[in-house]
């Protein structure tokens, strides 16, 4: 496999298991629809996520009391619950803790 293709590849899976962290992030700056998500991802990191990766990733927030929803004109609309606030909260406190990770997670053992 050629190396950009695999850098994309690579790109593409990160953001993908980041997802969830992603759009409780987007949602501190105000409600969004799964249209808006897609357009977010898009315009930040250059890939279009299907809709069932996004809406997957809405209920699962959802169900886990992370972001509520309300229909506003013929699509549902998501924001960020108390406890969603709290949880990207700390993600982000844990920003330096989770970069030393990566950089362990793709240290070449000698």
């Amino acid at each position: 496999m050629e190396t950009s293709a695999l850098l994309k590849n690579m790109y593409r899976r990160i953001v993908r298991s980041f997802l969830d962290v992603l759009v409780l992030a987007e949602l501190r700056n105000g409600p969004m629809s799964g249209y808006d998500v897609m357009g977010f991802i898009h315009d930040r990191f250059s890939l279009l996520m299907s809709t069932g990766t996004v809406y997957f990733t809405l209920y699962s927030l959802e169900r886990n009391g992370l972001v509520s929803s309300v229909s506003r004109h013929r699509k549902r609309v998501y924001r960020l619950t108390a406890k969603g606030e709290k949880t990207i909260k700390a993600i982000m406190n844990a920003n330096d803790k989770i970069r030393f990770l990566m950089l362990n997670l793709l240290k070449v053992q000698e």
